[in-house]
């Protein structure tokens, strides 16, 4: 799974994508990276134009100095191609396993953030927090430009929405909500022109809705039954069937002209005109280059030009 990743970012930057995203979890069967910002630094190598992301980065658990110092390595040897996308995380055993604990989800996300921000934009950062404490330390290497952060939120409602907001952090908004959410989420944060990053599933075909109907909810199966909690305790779960009929009802999946006009909808209602594609719905490697393929050659000029 990991190499066809890497290969299908190759066929993304062939296709002419701008950017390429990977997602970050532990101890699953479903998503295997548990370092996104590992796997990115690999692609990067791999690639000479192409911008690529994590998506996200979870900040639960990881320390923020230690992800800065990797952005800023990354940064430098790549000419600035990587973003860094930030969450929160969930509430999952991870938290256990690396020592983090269930505080460091609960209250420690601005803390983490800011932290972060600060190794990120000065030439030294120090810490006098609840979850982070040291003495002042030059920051090595040094940033060399203005990082290209995201934070994801959970919709209008979520903290993250406030914090980002604050920070003047742009938004990385998740493939569960259509349009009208979106674009709640969006006024919530009170502007539209900081860079906010809009995610959808993408799948171009005369047949695109019965390959994504055939192959998704198993993959949403297997990945929503993996997490399991830090207490513990049976995690609620969305019905697979009837959450890949939401995202087939939202999302560009159909004839490439629908893609386009979907998205053109998309840009129009929320304003927002960055969009990750999940292009892997197929389930299969062939599918997904030929996927990307297809957006690439009938999707992506029709964009370009409107």
């Amino acid at each position: 799974m990991l190499r066809r990743s890497v290969a299908a970012a190759v066929a993304a930057e062939r296709a002419g994508f701008d950017d390429v995203w990977f997602a970050e979890h532990h101890f699953m069967p479903y998503g295997v990276c548990p370092s996104a910002i590992t796997l990115a630094a690999h692609v990067l190598g791999r690639t000479s134009r192409i911008d690529v992301g994590t998506a996200v980065s979870v900040l639960s658990t990881a320390h923020p100095v230690a992800l800065a110092e990797q952005w800023a390595m990354l940064d430098a040897v790549s000419g600035g191609r990587l973003w860094l996308g930030l969450g929160r995380g969930g509430p999952w055993q991870d938290l256990e396993v690396f020592g983090a604990g269930l505080d460091r989800f609960e209250s420690g996300f601005a803390e983490s953030l800011d932290l972060l921000l600060a190794a990120m934009t000065r030439e030294t950062v120090s810490a006098d927090g609840k979850h982070f404490a040291f003495r002042d330390v030059p920051m090595t290497p040094r940033p060399e430009r203005r990082p290209r952060v995201v934070v994801a939120c959970g919709g209008a409602e979520s903290d993250a929405v406030r914090l980002a907001a604050e920070r003047g952090v742009p938004l990385l908004l998740g493939m569960q909500d259509g349009d009208d959410e979106k674009a709640e989420t969006v006024a919530a944060y009170g502007r539209v022109d900081v860079g906010h990053v809009s995610t959808v599933v993408c799948q171009v075909g005369d047949d695109a809705s019965d390959v994504v109907r055939a192959a998704l909810p198993g993959w949403l199966k297997d990945g929503l039954a993996a997490h399991v909690r830090f207490d513990g305790q049976p995690r609620k779960m969305r019905d697979p069937g009837e959450y890949t009929e939401h995202l087939c009802a939202i999302h560009p999946i159909g004839d490439a002209g629908y893609c386009v006009d979907r998205l053109r909808t998309s840009l129009r209602r929320t304003g927002v005109s960055h969009v990750i594609m999940f292009v892997e719905a197929s389930g299969t490697p062939e599918g997904t280059y030929e996927n990307i393929a297809r957006i690439g050659a009938e999707v992506l000029p029709a964009l370009r030009n409107h």
